[in-house]
């Protein structure tokens, strides 16, 4: 970085500090210097989400609820390397090191040898020292919203041209989410004849393929599900069409925060009541290849549509424990079901199976299975499992 720091604004009604039970929610934009309206949505994002606190019921009970962290700029540079606003394309894309920070993550697919930049780095330290369930990075160049995998193998079905995530009917329903409560994004008419997305959503891989990019990370490595949003056809456009970019988006970016609270959460403790951190906790048939796991406070989040699943919690060493969990649609109360775990055995801190930085996806083919949610038939459970094509 050329002197410049990467500042985020964290909102909410506990900004300092993880409150237990209270999601994590992000927002980054301007990762690509050149594609700017990402950055002042979400400064108009900051402006009325703060001005609309105690007078807002909705808007209140979200920031009580969820902390909010929105970082408007990830690539300052390129944004001030950016004289000549352009539509299309400017050296203004890459970072003071002339490096595509989408392309500059570890990859879950493929050995990727990179320098890993400076923003880079800070912002895989920031998913690591968070809580992160949930997260999207605006882009511009394009209007849709785009979903993992970006990146893909024969495990993962990108031999068909869509890369499949075990979550992939949950990360389907987020970009829906923002595509219809945008203006007119679930149109799919796209920027040109050429391109068209219908609903306004498309696996990331269907689209293109990409190494190295930021959602595939947080998804992989941050248990954190992130989606990427391309909000214009142009890069740069004029300042004036910027407050209809804002009424354009202003519902989405809201409606969008709100799925944090969707699906299942809980604390895993031991028998004292002391959390136990690094537990495994997932629901069945969606194992992740690095393992989802609890926070210092034994906390786990698991992002989930309305269904029945049973959830699966491990302590390593221990037996696992099995439990049914009804989830309804609950993001309008501002919080996921609560379903905690007990380990009447467990005196200790377990400690964390590190995850390889390595190619996963080769490596652990036996965790490519997701199943859709268990469906009760006259009170049996029965797993439809749904392996990669």
């Amino acid at each position: 970085l050329k002197g410049r720091d990467l500042w985020v604004l964290v909102l909410g009604r506990f900004p300092t500090h993880h409150k237990i039970g209270i999601p994590e929610f992000k927002y980054v934009a301007n990762m690509h210097g050149d594609e700017t309206v990402g950055r002042e949505m979400l400064l108009h994002l900051i402006d009325f989400l703060v001005t609309s606190y105690r007078r807002d019921p909705v808007i209140t009970r979200l920031l009580n609820n969820t902390r909010i962290h929105i970082m408007p700029t990830m690539n300052p540079d390129g944004f001030e390397a950016t004289k000549v606003p352009d539509c299309y394309y400017s050296q203004g894309r890459y970072n003071k090191n002339g490096e595509d920070l989408n392309r500059n993550f570890p990859d879950a697919f493929e050995s990727y040898n990179v320098s890993i930049q400076p923003e880079t780095l800070a912002v895989m330290n920031w998913i690591k020292n968070e809580t992160f369930v949930l997260s999207a990075n605006l882009h511009g160049g394009a209007l849709v919203a785009s979903y993992t995998f970006d990146n893909g193998n024969t495990v993962t079905g990108s031999s068909e041209g869509y890369s499949k995530s075990p979550d992939d009917d949950v990360f389907i329903h987020l970009a829906k989410t923002y595509s219809y409560n945008h203006a007119s994004m679930y149109k799919g008419t796209g920027c040109d004849n050429r391109q068209t997305f219908p609903e306004g959503i498309t696996n990331g891989y269907s689209w293109y393929q990409l190494e190295g990019g930021m959602q595939d990370y947080n998804y992989v490595w941050g248990q954190c599900f992130e989606i990427t949003l391309e909000l214009s056809c142009c890069k740069y456009p004029p300042e004036d069409q910027l407050e209809k970019f804002w009424r354009d988006n202003k519902v989405a970016l809201i409606e969008y925060i709100k799925q944090v609270h969707l699906g299942v959460k809980g604390q895993v403790t031991d028998k004292h009541g002391n959390p136990v951190p690094n537990a495994i906790v997932e629901a069945e048939g969606r194992r992740h290849v690095c393992p989802y796991r609890t926070n210092e406070q034994g906390e786990y989040f698991l992002l989930l549509l309305p269904g029945t699943y049973v959830i699966n919690a491990t302590v390593p060493g221990f037996k696992s424990m099995l439990k049914t969990v009804e989830i309804p649609d609950n993001t309008g109360n501002f919080s996921a079901v609560t379903q905690d775990f007990s380990f009447s055995e467990v005196t200790l801190r377990s400690k964390a199976a590190s995850c390889p930085k390595t190619p996963l996806y080769q490596e652990l083919e036996w965790a490519s299975a997701a199943v859709r949610p268990t469906l009760h038939i006259l009170l049996l459970m029965t797993a439809i499992l749904v392996i990669f094509k």
